[in-house]
C-alpha cells in the first residue's frame, strides 16, 4: 500500500468495498482489493481506479461552494447573489405582525411588482384544496397580469367553505384598495399555511395588509424579512437567488419558501414564491416551471402527507430588459437551468429543515432502466419510515433500503444492485451483487453521524436516474406534531 495510510479492515478481493487511506491531512476513496489473511494489496490483482461518483460529488460540492460564495459564474453566465425574493429588479417586499395565530413575531408577507407580471404556478394534488388555492388558481387560467402575492402563515384557510373564498376576496380586494385600485383584485394572488378548519380573522388580516403595503421596501433585508413571517414549524427561513445571461443582459432569478412538515412528493406543505426580471413569454415559463418541479418539490418527502395549501408561484415582470424569450434556444436553456438551480436549492433546505430534523438525507438512484422508474425507486427510500428512522439512529441499516426498493412498484434484478452510504467523509459499500458486504460499523457510523447523508443505489439496469430529498425521523417529529393545534 502507498501513501503511508492504513485500511479500515481487510476485506475479500471478491467484494470490493470503497475503504479509506488518509495520508497527512488528505483523505482519498480508492476501490482496492484486499487479502483476507493480512491487510496487504493482492499481488495478482489490479488497483481499481477512485470510483467516479467519488470525484463527481467532490466537483459538485466545490462547485455549490463557489457559487454559494457569489464569486464567479459558471460555464453558461450563473451565479449565486444575495437578495433571495427580491433579487430581481423592480420586486419589494415587507413583513408585518397581524396576530392571526403567533404573539410576538410576524405572520404575513408581502411581494409586489411595480410592473404587471406574467404568472406561472404549480398546486397540490391533493383533492381537497385550500380556498387560497381555488383563488389562484382561477387567476392562473384566466391569464390576466398581476402585481401583488400576500401571504399569512397560522391558519391555512383550508378546509372552510364559502366563507374561506370571500376572505380571499376581501385580501384582494382590500389589497388593490390600499394601493388606490391601479390594478383590480384579480391581479393578487392568495396564501395560506397553518391549522386546516379555522377561519381567517379577516379584520386582523386587513389591518396586516395595510401595513404591509406601507411597509414595502426593496433590497436583501425586506426580502429575508417576508421570508421569516411564513414560517410556521420551520427553525429557519429559506431563500436562494441566482443571476445569470439572456440575451447578453443580467438577469435574476430568486424566491423563497417555506416548508418543515406534511411534506410529501407532489408538493408539498410548501409556499414557494418565485420572482425573476427575465423577460419571457407565459407558455414558456409556466413550461420550465411545470417540468423543473418534477425534479425538485416533487422529490422532497418529511413524514408522507400532501397538503392542502401546496402553491409555487412565479412571477416575471421583464424589468431585465432582455429580448423576450419566445422560443427555446440558448437563452430559454439559460432560464431553465437558473430556474432549477433556485428550486433545488429551496426544496433541499426544506427537506434539511423537516421537523424534528437531524439529517439532510439525500437518495440517489442510478442505472435504473429509465427516468420513471428512478423516480419512483429515489421516492419510495426516500419515503421510507423504517430508512428514515435508522438515518436519525446512524444504523447502516442496508436492508431497509432494499426492501424500500423492492416495494415500489418497478421491477428490477436484485442480484445486480450495489448499494452504498456517502458524503464528504468517504463512500462505504454495504450491498453488492446480490449479497451484503462485510463493513466497518465504526466507519458506517462516521458517515451517517455527519449532518448530510447521501444513500446511493446503482440498480444496474439502465441510464435512468433520479435525486430525492428528505430527513431523519426523530422523537421531536412526534413531539411537534402531537399539539401543533395547541
Amino acid at each position: 500500500m502507498s501513501g503511508g495510510g492504513r485500511f479500515d479492515e481487510p476485506v475479500c478481493p471478491k467484494a470490493l468495498r470503497y475503504v479509506r487511506i488518509q495520508n497527512g491531512q488528505k483523505t482519498t476513496l480508492i476501490d482496492e482489493p484486499v487479502c483476507p489473511a493480512g491487510g496487504s494489496l493482492c499481488q495478482n490483482s489490479e488497483r481499481q481506479k477512485p470510483a467516479l461518483i467519488d470525484e463527481q460529488w467532490k466537483r459538485d460540492r466545490e462547485k455549490r461552494a463557489k457559487a454559494g460564495q457569489g464569486k464567479e459564474r459558471d460555464s453558461m453566465g450563473m451565479k449565486a447573489v444575495e437578495g433571495g425574493v427580491l433579487a430581481a429588479k423592480g420586486f419589494m417586499a415587507s413583513a408585518a405582525a397581524a396576530g392571526i395565530k403567533y404573539k410576538d413575531r410576524t405572520d404575513m408577507a408581502m411581494v409586489f411588482s411595480s410592473k404587471p407580471c406574467v404568472l406561472a404556478a404549480v398546486f397540490t394534488r391533493n383533492v381537497v384544496k385550500a380556498a387560497p388555492v381555488l383563488w389562484d388558481r382561477q387567476i392562473l387560467e384566466a391569464g390576466a397580469p398581476v402585481q401583488a402575492i400576500v401571504a399569512n402563515a397560522g391558519i391555512a384557510n383550508a378546509c372552510t367553505g364559502k366563507e374561506g373564498m370571500d376572505i380571499c376576496i376581501r385580501e384582494a380586494e382590500k389589497t388593490a384598495d390600499c394601493f388606490g385600485n391601479a390594478f383590480g383584485r384579480e391581479a393578487v394572488l392568495i396564501a395560506s399555511t397553518g391549522v386546516i378548519g379555522k377561519q381567517l380573522p379577516i379584520e386582523r388580516v386587513e389591518e396586516g395588509i395595510e401595513s404591509l403595503v406601507r411597509d414595502l421596501e426593496e433590497g436583501a433585508s425586506a426580502a429575508t424579512a417576508a421570508s421569516r413571517a411564513i414560517m410556521t414549524t420551520d427553525t429557519r427561513n429559506k431563500e436562494f437567488a441566482v443571476s445569470f445571461m439572456a440575451g447578453g443582459t443580467e438577469v435574476h432569478i430568486g424566491g423563497m419558501c417555506k416548508g418543515s412538515g406534511m411534506i410529501h412528493p407532489d408538493m408539498c406543505t410548501m409556499l414557494s414564491f418565485l420572482t425573476t426580471d427575465c423577460a419571457i413569454s407565459r407558455e414558456l415559463m409556466q413550461k420550465a416551471l411545470s417540468d423543473d418541479v418534477r425534479d425538485t418539490y416533487n422529490m422532497v418527502s418529511v413524514d408522507g402527507d400532501t397538503s392542502t395549501n401546496d402553491t409555487c408561484l412565479l412571477l416575471s415582470n421583464g424589468a431585465a430588459g432582455n429580448p423576450v424569450i419566445t422560443e427555446e434556444g440558448e437563452d430559454y436553456e439559460a432560464f431553465r437551468r437558473a430556474l432549477h438551480a433556485v428550486n433545488e436549492a429551496l426544496a433541499k433546505k426544506m427537506a434539511e429543515d423537516g421537523e424534528g430534523a437531524t439529517h439532510l438525507f439525500e437518495v440517489r438512484v442510478t442505472g435504473a432502466r429509465n427516468k420513471e422508474d428512478a423516480v419512483c425507486l429515489a421516492k419510495s427510500v426516500v419515503s421510507s419510515s423504517l430508512v428514515k428512522a435508522a438515518i436519525y439512529g446512524r444504523d447502516a441499516n442496508w436492508g431497509r433500503i432494499l426492501a424500500a426498493l423492492g416495494y415500489s412498484g418497478v421491477s428490477f434484478d436484485p442480484d445486480k444492485v450495489r448499494l452504498y452510504f456517502v458524503n464528504d467523509i468517504g463512500k462505504l459499500a454495504v450491498y453488492m451483487d446480490g449479497s451484503p458486504v462485510d463493513f466497518s460499523e465504526d466507519f458506517a457510523k462516521e458517515i451517517l453521524s455527519q449532518p448530510e447523508v447521501t444513500a446511493l443505489a446503482e440498480m444496474g439496469q439502465g441510464d435512468g436516474q433520479a435525486t430525492a430529498w428528505g430527513c431523519d425521523l426523530t422523537h421531536e417529529y412526534v413531539s411537534i406534531n402531537a399539539d401543533y393545534r395547541s
